[in-house]
């Protein structure tokens, strides 16, 4: 008994078979094609066409870098919400090695890999916040004196953070980030609902946190603590989508005998080239 259909010798993969089996089917096949649902699945990325075999080479690299994603983001989360008196000016400086190991390290592998199999839009994701989180981790690290720079003559660097130029200076990165996300959340309409899940609510967080440096740049500390937990808890609500995600993944990687839904969205809107071969097919 085989899943799919055949068309001559043509076979065609539908939505219900496992990554393994799927990957089996794709490596034997001598022609093959893959349902935009099941491709969805596996690469997290509308279905494209790329020259070449690597992706039955190379491992699905998109587990890598959400782990990295989700080691970073869900203690900093909990930071951000001050849980067992966490926070304070210096607020995720305990995980500055998470940042560069975890954050920067693996998801621009996961980039790197994502490119070599020909999947843009993880490939920019990833490697977006791999550099957003090195970056971030820079920014706290004395050495750079990103903070530095900013404190007043006499005074130690880790004066300078609490200055306003170096608040709204900040908050200005926070804001291209929301940006940034938005138009992901955009595009992450033509794949599945758990990733419009996580840019959505990365979009909020970024702007609360902007809001948040804001209102301490003006002294406002009672608006700027409100923003700073409210932007922990949609990042935390992030990382709980990401979770289920990442476990959604592994769960198809490693075979096993049920599948967890994504909300899938790639029949939803329908890419340029499908459009097109639709309008030949009425000529």
């Amino acid at each position: 008994m085989t899943t799919g259909y055949t068309n001559g010798n043509h076979q065609h993969l539908d939505a219900n078979m496992n990554h393994d089996e799927a990957l089996k089917r794709i490596q034997t096949a001598g022609s093959i094609s893959i349902s935009p649902e099941l491709f969805e699945k596996i690469y997290l990325s509308p279905q494209n066409q790329v020259k070449g075999e690597l992706r039955k080479t190379f491992a699905n690299p998109t587990p890598i870098a959400m782990l990295g994603f989700l080691l970073s983001l869900t203690p900093l989360s909990m930071e951000l919400m001050n849980w067992r008196g966490t926070g304070g000016a210096g607020v995720g400086s305990a995980g500055i090695g998470n940042y560069y190991f975890f954050g920067g390290m693996l998801m621009i592998f996961g980039s790197i890999g994502e490119w070599i199999v020909g999947n843009t839009f993880p490939f920019v994701v990833f490697g977006s916040f791999g550099a957003f989180w090195l970056g971030f981790a820079a920014t706290l690290q004395p050495f750079y004196s990103a903070y530095g720079n900013y404190a007043p003559s006499g005074q130690p660097a880790a004066a300078g953070l609490a200055t306003s130029e170096f608040l709204n200076s900040f908050a200005f990165f926070q804001i291209a980030m929301a940006m940034l996300d938005l138009i992901y959340m955009i595009l992450a309409l033509r794949t599945n609902v758990v990733f419009v899940g996580i840019f959505a609510t990365l979009t909020a967080a970024f702007s609360c946190l902007a809001a948040s440096y804001m209102y301490a740049a003006k002294g406002n500390t009672g608006a700027a603590y409100n923003c700073q937990i409210a932007g922990g808890a949609l990042t935390f609500t992030t990382t709980m989508l990401g979770w289920y995600l990442f476990f959604v993944i592994m769960l198809a990687a490693l075979d096993f005998p049920f599948q967890l839904p994504v909300g899938d969205l790639s029949r939803m809107i329908k890419g340029a080239s499908e459009r097109n071969k639709e309008k030949e097919h009425e000529v």
